[in-house]
């Protein structure tokens, strides 16, 4: 799967296969979304600190709800996706919430070619990375859409997390590989119960990989953590939820790390 036109080609088609799909569920809740929900997550609210006014790309923002809730937090907000259905999506709950974000439907390694402007903020959240074969040129699209100053804001699965298999029962995969791995899915993170077939093309990327792909940019890392859990249910049918919005694998408490998150400074 070395042609780039080939992975981009298919897993855009599964996005917008996920996108049909995940319209619809309780997963993304969008009746409560309109009623004023914020999708956001602790985690990523505890970074991106006050956003009154400033400006922010959100790269990978699928149908937009995290896009939308910066934008009523008052940033100036622009998001882009690889899916064409998903961005139809984003700009019609942008309507219905009269929302002034705005949308853009690219792969990230383009996002230079169709927006000029720079950014306070880099934006970019759970289970983006794998979709990229080089983390050396997000990193470069990363740096070169920053103002000075500004920050890139990025929340992700743990790496350790795509090693398993679905329902994270054994090891699967390399911790970091090169090479690209292709994988038939039924249903989705967001409805369990479907057997929609959709197919993906995605790459493990070690924790090491992403932070010295910044740094190798000038970025300044000034902020790194590690969580023991997810405050998604998003893996399989093993998951337990330990606390409220805290979700861990049943029979492996406490010992995976799930989610890591990070600033990094444009100096």
């Amino acid at each position: 799967m070395s042609d780039n036109k080939n992975y981009l080609a298919v897993n855009k088609e599964g996005w917008n296969k996920r996108t049909e799909m995940h319209v619809n569920t309780a997963f993304y809740d969008i009746e409560g979304f309109k009623k004023g929900r914020n999708s956001l997550m602790d985690i990523e609210l505890a970074l991106l600190d006050s956003i009154q006014g400033q400006s922010i790309l959100h790269l990978q923002c699928h149908f937009g709800q995290d896009t939308l809730s910066l934008a009523r937090m008052g940033a100036k907000v622009t998001g882009l996706d690889l899916s064409d259905k998903a961005i139809l999506e984003a700009e019609k709950l942008n309507k219905a919430l009269n929302l002034d974000a705005k949308f853009v439907c690219s792969d990230v390694f383009s996002t230079r070619q169709v927006i000029e402007e720079t950014f306070d903020k880099v934006f970019t959240s759970y289970g983006v990375l794998g979709w990229l074969p080089d983390l050396d040129k997000w990193a470069e699209v990363v740096a070169a859409s920053l103002n000075k100053g500004g920050e890139l804001v990025l929340v992700e699965f743990h790496p350790v997390m795509w090693m398993f298999d679905d329902d994270v029962d054994f090891v699967k995969y390399r911790y970091r590989d090169g090479e690209a791995l292709e994988e038939t899915e039924e249903g989705s993170y967001a409805d369990k119960e479907s057997t929609e077939s959709i197919d993906f093309v995605f790459w493990n990327h070690g924790l090491s990989d992403t932070i010295q792909s910044l740094i190798n940019h000038g970025l300044t890392i000034t902020h790194l953590s590690e969580y023991d859990y997810s405050p998604y249910d998003c893996f399989g049918n093993n998951t337990i939820e330990v606390s409220p919005g805290k979700y861990q694998i049943k029979g492996k408490e406490g010992l995976l790390p799930m989610v890591f998150a990070l600033k990094a400074e444009k100096r």
